[in-house]
């Protein structure tokens, strides 16, 4: 059978895409798998974690609480280290809350195992303490690693814990936007940020900040000077965008508080 020539070239051009086709098949089997890769921003570059603890206390056992918490400390903080500890004025009737730090799990691990044999710290603390209380709860946090913990510039004052819902991915979704509203607060002379913390176990995705002002009269004057900068309003509302809601508590430190 004769083939015209349209027929000739025609078959030649199937052909060469044919052989494109399978070279450039070979070649893809060839090439090494690609490895899935999931970041969520800026790792944690030590061990240390913060242990924040909130404990209900039952009303008419609330200032009976508080002093022998305030007479037996001591037996506590001889086993690992108090960051800071509050009772809560808003945002949580009868409450306490203290953040204790750790230099990795194991330590707590030793800690709470030393803590079970002590003897001084079970009859003189816990057993007192521990039916004064309606309820315990704890996170493990992590500070952000733009952030560290500085104390307030001098004692006194009112803690805000600011606690701040933020929507599933990490600091890799939302990670800038945040640390650029503290940033501005921070910056612009509004208030001071004692720590920045990221949730590692509880309720994820949560991001706390504790500020500190110089009295809660303070703060509301600063809350309603700052809400009309551009520059935070700017960055607040960027950040928002990321937040799926938010909570807060005003704290008046302990006596025997290390950041007071």
């Amino acid at each position: 059978m004769t083939l015209t020539m349209n027929k000739i070239t025609q078959l030649r051009s199937a052909f060469r895409k044919a052989a494109f086709l399978t070279e450039r098949f070979l070649s893809l089997k060839k090439r090494p798998a690609p490895r899935a890769s999931i970041s969520t921003g800026p790792q944690q570059q030590h061990e240390t974690f913060y242990e924040f603890r909130t404990y209900s206390i039952q009303p008419h056992l609330n200032t009976a609480f508080l002093k022998l918490t305030n007479e037996k400390i001591h037996l506590r903080t001889a086993h690992s280290e108090l960051i800071g500890y509050w009772t809560v004025e808003y945002g949580g009737l009868n409450q306490v809350f203290h953040i204790w730090k750790y230099d990795s799990y194991a330590q707590r691990a030793s800690v709470r195992a030393s803590l079970a044999q002590d003897p001084c710290w079970i009859e003189q603390y816990i057993s007192k303490a521990m039916p004064m209380l309606s309820s315990q709860d704890n996170e493990v946090t992590y500070l952000v690693p733009w952030s560290k913990i500085q104390k307030p510039p001098k004692e006194g004052g009112v803690f805000e814990l600011a606690t701040f819902q933020m929507k599933p991915g990490g600091p890799a979704v939302w990670g800038a936007a945040f640390q650029a509203a503290v940033g501005t607060h921070t910056g612009s002379g509004y208030t001071h940020s004692v720590g920045v913390f990221h949730s590692e176990f509880g309720q994820l995705n949560q991001v706390h900040v504790l500020w500190w002002y110089k009295s809660a009269d303070e703060r509301a004057a600063i809350r309603h000077k700052s809400h009309g900068d551009v520059r935070v309003v700017a960055a607040v509302r960027e950040s928002a965008a990321y937040l799926v809601s938010q909570k807060n508590k005003l704290m008046f430190p302990c006596a025997f508080s290390p950041i007071k």
